[in-house]
């Protein structure tokens, strides 16, 4: 049957399934029982949902195998095979009430089936351990809130019982038994105490409660009502405040991903869709944006939140209802905290870091709409905001007008360009710059500043800006105005980027002005607001290569600037990883093609050029410093912050600088153990594509160096998988898959857990695309990889499957000139042969070259190869005597004869396992052993 018969037919499609199934190619089966189910009428499909399940089993997506195990059964009901895949998806899924049915239904239909049986009691076991369990906690959690309501008690039993009560709750048996003790109406009168522990106990209860439950969370928020933990949040105490925000993040959390999945309990049919409960919870936090009895720590928190959980994960999701909601309900209510001057008597209490989180807000909204309509109503909204306060008659109002446009050129930029070309804008910014008024210099210099970033204004701010920026500089007596005229400066000055023959002011000119940046963030008395300006001056300069040196060789500036990274001034993050992108020129370079340059040259135009303390060797320096001076603490520091700060461009400078530490082979173990390896993880799953691959080719650098057990310890380990598979792709650099292939094969030699992880990842298929590259360390990186791959049994199962050239690609690389490809295919199949014999017996067919090979590997002069070559050889005579007969009828008996004689000094394993196959020839009666022989001859007359 040709391929495309085959396509269209579906008990053929069901065979290669079956055949891939016993290969142990899961997702192979699934796709061929996938395209039949499109082909079979509803009759015939229950075979196939059925062994669907059993590969979906193996896959260990419970799920899925559920749901294919109960359609069968709704086709027929009583296929016993399927209700036994249903019954083992239900275990898995924790649902055991279920899983008991099924496997009972299935003992009374085969009731001599050991496998059904042994299930039975397995999940008779299991419910009574979750019944002892549950009767267990019950008068634990009783005991645990009468103390904690208690006033009386002492406060050291009272903290204990709170430990306890959080700790029950992260255990699925507990939160069940602290949920259907009224325990949320318990946890409702501790939300209402004095006692800031008291209050955190309840709340990370609740988190335990919520985590991955729908149903319960459900539950919560209609008991609890969203005002109480708006009212949480919104208090002075930031660590409530914090711990209230993580509580409604699991709650979001588990309202939307639970939709998505199935849902644990056994309820789950009659529960109504969570979307009341979502709306309730984003229209609370769009009320606490302008609401004055909301604590700026908490309103952070709320923006937070909004940030997470608004705007699509995906841009292949189509539905982005909840942002055009947000937009249309609440786009005014953000735009009002983006407008306020904390300075001013008007509006609500903001942190240092609530308009930057405004203005990251803003364009996740912004950048999450689909259409030209969508977008156009958001900048009208927009614009009628500022044109009703920019036409009221006070300076307070026009001040809050460019503070809101001001908070737009900061995040959605197009909006903000909008909004500053509206008549009568420019002028007022300008005018405001010499107010004699500190408040409204300040409003009007930052505005100008943001104005200067963007490539629309740039041009008309240096023709008349520099100078009043210039005047302002010079003449303030204010250093908070000062330091932000320097930066408005250094924007300008910074304009022609790395190109060294691109530079805005005089020579020494960018010196000066970094010079008195780095006074400036060194400066402790200064509010730590304008030393932070003084770090976004830095983070423009640096693109000179001058201020970059003057900045890594002082170290009272690079240590101000690290602790500044670790303080609560999350609006820092950013310029400190431009800063740190910058002095270790870890930023993407385009070299230009030589010919071109040449061409640009002769035309008479203009032809970037690089630095000359850019150089690799100066590069190399700066980092040495940077790592003296505890940059690694700084960049740990800055992933592990919760704001809407670290923005993903953020993450992405952030990983960029860490692949520019671990560079060099030396300072890789300081950068693990000053937490790197830790931080990288997150970077390199949640970023940028860009971010994302620099992160993940960090992480490869550090496996292959380091050991992955000690650098990555515990469950942390099985997380770097992930990252390194995700770099196995064609759209990644060569030295990105050659990395990633070493890293992988340092892993998959440490535990079977660790490659079943690798398999998981569908990395195998990857491995062996590699295999066939080109390049030399590339391929032989991958066969090496596939060498520790092959110790796991399903990966075995490939090379035991019929119809692929699986094992003659092996037998062939064992004979290619590159000692590294071929050390790895020979041990490759040295492990094979020896697990498999009939992999033996198919090795002549493979290539008629093999015995060649065979004999090459044998006289190699490399001793690793020989001792290969050997293991192979005999692991091929021990299979069947008739490879045995061809291996002595050939060259090899006069090499295996030579080879176990052995050389001088210690015992050789090599001549050892060649005296093994010798004496393996003998035992078959091929050869006569040498006394033998001997005898023999001395007879003869």
């Amino acid at each position: 049957m040709s391929e495309g018969d085959k396509e269209k037919d579906p008990v053929a499609l069901k065979e290669e399934g079956n055949t891939l199934f016993k290969a142990g190619d899961m997702l192979g089966a699934v796709c061929c029982y996938t395209k039949a189910l499109k082909l079979t009428d509803s009759q015939a499909s229950a075979v196939l949902y059925r062994n669907r399940s059993a590969c979906y089993l193996k896959l260990e997506d419970y799920s899925k195998a559920e749901a294919d195990a109960s359609k069968a059964l709704d086709v027929d009901p009583g296929d016993v095979k399927a209700r036994f895949r249903r019954a083992q998806a239900f275990q898995n899924l924790g649902r055991l009430d279920q899983a008991f049915v099924d496997a009972q239904r299935c003992a009374q239909l085969e009731p001599k089936n050991r496998a059904f049986q042994d299930l039975l009691r397995q999940l008779g076991a299991q419910i009574q351990l979750k019944s002892a369990q549950l009767s267990s906690t019950d008068a634990r959690v009783q005991q645990m809130f009468s103390l904690l309501l208690d006033a009386s008690a002492k406060d050291s039993d009272r903290q204990k019982a709170a430990q306890n009560l959080v700790v029950l709750s992260r255990d699925e048996a507990g939160a069940e038994q602290i949920f259907r003790n009224d325990g949320v109406k318990l946890i409702q009168k501790l939300l209402q105490s004095k006692q800031e522990d008291v209050v955190l106990s309840a709340l990370r209860t609740l988190v335990g409660l919520c985590t991955g439950h729908q149903p319960r969370t459900m539950a919560i928020v209609n008991e609890l009502g969203m005002d109480q933990l708006c009212a949480v949040m919104g208090s002075g105490a930031s660590t409530v405040s914090l711990a209230a925000c993580h509580l409604l993040q699991v709650m979001f959390e588990a309202l939307t991903e639970c939709m998505k999945r199935e849902i644990r309990g056994k309820d789950e049919a009659i529960l109504p869709e969570p979307s009341k409960e979502l709306r309730s919870m984003l229209r609370h936090l769009l009320e606490m944006m302008p609401a004055s009895n909301v604590s700026g720590p908490g309103r952070d928190s709320a923006i937070n939140l909004l940030v997470k959980q608004v705007p699509r994960k995906s841009m292949k999701n189509p539905d982005n209802s909840l942002t055009l909601w947000v937009v249309d309900q609440g786009l005014k209510k953000i735009l009002q905290v983006a407008g306020t001057v904390p300075e001013l008597s008007e509006g609500p209490p903001l942190t240092d870091n609530s308009h930057m989180s405004c203005s990251v807000l803003l364009t996740k909204l912004y950048d999450d709409l689909k259409s030209d309509k969508e977008r156009e109503n958001f900048n009208k909204l927009c614009e009628e905001y500022v044109q009703q306060y920019f036409s009221q008659p006070g300076l307070d109002a026009k001040l809050r007008a460019i503070q809101t446009v001001s908070v737009l050129l900061q995040g959605p930029s197009d909006v903000g360009n909008r909004t500053l070309e509206m008549s009568g804008m420019m002028d007022a910014v300008i005018s405001l710059c010499a107010s004699e008024d500190v408040t409204h210099q300040q409003v009007a210099v930052e505005a100008l500043i943001h104005a200067a970033g963007k490539a629309k204004r740039a041009s008309f701010i240096t023709a008349n800006g520099v100078a009043l920026l210039k005047d302002l500089y010079k003449k303030s007596e204010n250093d908070r105005i000062r330091v932000r005229a320097l930066v408005g400066l250094c924007k300008l000055g910074s304009a022609g980027g790395t190109d060294f023959s691109m530079k805005q002011f005089a020579e020494g000119s960018t010196l000066k002005l970094a010079k008195q940046c780095r006074k400036w963030l060194c400066n402790e008395s200064l509010p730590p607001t304008s030393r932070r300006w003084s770090v976004e001056g830095l983070a423009y300069l640096t693109f000179d290569a001058d201020v970059k040196e003057d900045l890594v060789e002082d170290k009272n500036a690079l240590i101000a600037m690290i602790e500044l990274a670790k303080s609560e001034d999350k609006t820092v993050l950013f310029a400190v990883g431009s800063t740190l992108v910058n002095c270790t020129n870890s930023y993407d370079v385009e070299k230009p093609d030589p010919q071109m340059v040449e061409l640009a040259k002769y035309a008479k135009q203009h032809v970037p050029e690089e630095h000359p303390k850019d150089a690799p060797s100066y590069v190399e320096k700066r980092l040495v410093k940077l790592l003296e001076a505890g940059v690694v603490s700084a960049l740990v520091c800055m992933v592990k912050q919760e704001s809407p700060a670290l923005t993903e461009a953020c993450k992405e400078s952030i990983a960029r600088v860490f692949l520019a530490l671990v560079e060099r082979q030396e300072d890789r173990g300081t950068v693990v153990a000053q937490g790197g390896g830790k931080a990288l993880i997150p970077l390199a799953t949640d970023n940028t594509d860009v971010g994302k691959v620099k992160a993940a080719q960090a992480l490869a650098k550090i496996a292959i160096t380091s050991n992955p057990e000690i650098a990555f310890p515990g469950e942390r380990i099985y997380e770097v998988v992930r990252p390194l598979v995700h770099l196995l792709s064609l759209e990644c650099s060569l030295l990105q898959n050659f990395e990633a292939l070493m890293a992988l094969t340092n892993l998959a030699g440490i535990s079977e857990r660790l490659r079943q992880k690798i398999i998981k990842e569908k990395a195998v298929p990857k491995i062996e695309g590699y295999m066939f590259e080109e390049h030399d360390l590339v391929r032989a990186s991958a066969t090496e990889c596939m060498c520790n791959m092959v110790l796991s049994s399903e990966v075995q199962k490939l090379y035991l499957a019929t119809g692929n050239d699986r094992l003659k690609l092996l037998v062939l690389y064992s004979g290619e000139e590159d000692e590294r490809l071929r050390k790895a295919a020979a041990g490759t199949l040295a492990m094979l042969t020896a697990e498999h014999s009939e992999l033996c017996a198919r090795i002549p067919g493979t290539t008629t070259h093999w015995l060649e090979i065979m004999q090459a590997l044998l006289l190699s002069e490399i001793s690793d190869l020989r001792h290969r070559g050997v293991v192979i050889v005999q692991n091929m005579m021990q299979a069947e005597k008739s490879l045995a007969e061809m291996l002595m009828e050939s060259e090899a008996l006069e090499i295996l004869s030579v080879l176990a004689k052995g050389g001088e000094g210690a015992p050789d394993p090599v001549s050892k396992v060649a005296q093994n196959c010798l004496d393996k020839a003998v035992e078959y009666g091929i050869i006569r052993n040498r006394e033998g022989k001997e005898e023999a001859r001395g007879t003869e007359p």
